[in-house]
């Protein structure tokens, strides 16, 4: 330790670290150093020194240090390790990150994002729908998280890749549907080795994870692509952007779209699942949701009766429920576990909102934890009680006003990240979470088996990745509605 710098503990196991303490419950791990070390600490984790900003007030500090904190070099050496693609800061391809980054806002956010949400829309209709005549009176038990994920999953590859018209309608359908299914079973495997990738693992250790991704990728590989019709135009611009440099493989493509699968399904999916049971969980707020869908069904002169009939919303009136945008934050407050890190790119001096001056070495990691304070019992009261109106003000519309120590935060709620790291597909991924529960309380009745039972815990293995999994399904049965 230097002067000026945190209080550093590197642990007692070589290169780990308080990599296993840290691993086992990092919440808990984290507010332990907070009490014995003050807001500020640093932490030997597997070979990397993380110096911990716990203060929510200094996190514009740290956003703010754009060129000294670089948020690309991890997430970069991230992804070239998790999917395998080349280095686009070479300028032999001639392709930027910026440019990559830019197809996200274009396609992602403001005017684009309404035929975006109209084909997830017309989509989840599609998958949810499509057993109805056998199953439209019969009950139906299964796993929430299973019944969440694979409606979501199919909806959201289509909507994102499209859909291949070469075949006639019945077979087209039903290879369809086990052609996603054989997706969602790859992109499970890889995913749950996410975490010992983004460790550092290489995928070359990981054989089953590796044979997985690579079957992902010959899913997109350019030829079977351009079978494929009602492709987003985020892909389109995707495929014409890589489509120009001459020195990208055709599998080097593919693997992007894997990057873009794994980026719009790895969050989307635990999100949603969560939001669908603290709804389920809450009669309260049951009772307030469905009231604001049938009034949203009632201003757009929308008579729905049964599950013959269509619903839909556009993004804006999507966007004027806030009482379901108010169950979606607080699911995610209470699920949502991402570690935001900046690479130090040079010696520099770090002055926080307390104006203490914190030395920051070059190479070294700035961590913030917003699960910190997403818990905190001096910013949100009863901090581990789900209560689906916390994000609601006096008058009913989006509550953005939230204080610690009578102080006003400017970042109370971070589930997709801050600054340059902010998700671009935040929108999106909100506006697919809101379609999903208008129709699933539309067209079906569905409950908890077990209403009763205790909270669902938490699974702590992809602490630091976003949005946390359960650590078990739960039951639930569903059956269409007649009327």
């Amino acid at each position: 330790r230097r002067k000026g710098e945190a209080p550093i503990e590197s642990g007692w196991i070589p290169f780990f670290g308080v990599a296993i303490q840290f691993g086992a419950d990092p919440l808990k791990f984290l507010n332990s150093r907070k009490k014995k070390y003050g807001s500020t600490f640093t932490c030997k984790i597997a070979g990397k020194y993380l110096t911990f900003i716990t203060d929510p007030f200094s996190y514009s500090s740290v956003i703010r240090h754009g060129k000294s904190l670089d948020f690309q070099k991890f997430a970069l050496e991230t992804s070239r390790n998790a999917f395998g693609h080349v280095d686009f800061s070479d300028s032999k391809y001639g392709i930027t990150y910026d440019e990559i980054h830019h197809i996200f806002l274009k396609t992602l956010q403001g005017s684009a994002l309404g035929p975006l949400t109209q084909s997830m829309m017309a989509n989840l209709h599609s998958v949810m729908l499509r057993d109805k005549t056998s199953s439209a009176s019969i009950w139906t038990t299964e796993g929430l998280q299973a019944f969440v994920t694979r409606i979501i999953f199919e909806a959201g590859f289509l909507t994102l890749f499209g859909k291949n018209m070469k075949e006639n309608t019945t077979d087209r359908l039903q290879s369809q549907q086990v052609a996603v299914q054989a997706a969602l079973e790859d992109f499970k495997k890889f995913d749950m080795a996410f975490p010992a990738l983004v460790a550092g693992v290489p995928i070359s250790f990981l054989q089953g994870a590796k044979k997985a991704r690579e079957a992902l990728a010959e899913r997109f590989l350019p030829m079977k692509m351009k079978q494929n019709e009602c492709v987003s135009s985020l892909i389109e611009q995707r495929i014409k952007l890589f489509d120009s440099s001459p020195h990208l493989s055709e599998v080097t493509k593919a693997r992007t779209h894997v990057i873009m699968l794994w980026a719009a399904q790895a969050n989307t999916l635990p999100a949603t699942f969560w939001s669908t049971y603290y709804l389920l969980r809450s009669p309260e707020a049951l009772l307030a949701v469905r009231k604001e869908i049938d009034n949203m069904l009632y201003l757009t002169d929308q008579k729905y009766r049964d599950a013959t009939q269509s619903i839909s919303f556009t993004k804006e009136q999507l966007e004027n429920m806030p009482t379901m945008g108010s169950v979606i934050s607080e699911a995610l407050r209470l699920s949502s576990a991402s570690i935001m890190i900046r690479c130090a790119t040079e010696d520099f001096t770090l002055t926080l909102d307390s104006g203490e001056k914190l030395a920051i070495r070059k190479g070294d990691r700035i961590a913030l934890v917003p699960q910190l304070q997403h818990l905190d019992p001096e910013i949100y009261e009863n901090p581990l009680e789900f209560q689906y109106d916390r994000f609601l003000d006096k008058t009913g519309k989006e509550k953005t006003t939230f204080y610690k120590n009578g102080k006003k935060l400017k970042h109370y709620l971070m589930p997709f990240g801050s600054g340059t790291s902010m998700c671009p597909g935040r929108f999106f991924a909100i506006n697919e979470i809101k379609q999903f529960l208008s129709l699933l309380l539309c067209y079906y009745d569905i409950e908890l088996l077990d209403r009763s039972a205790p909270p669902l815990p938490l699974d702590n293995s992809r602490a630091g990745l976003g949005i946390l999994q359960p650590k078990h399904d739960v039951g639930i049965r569903y059956k269409l509605k007649n009327n």
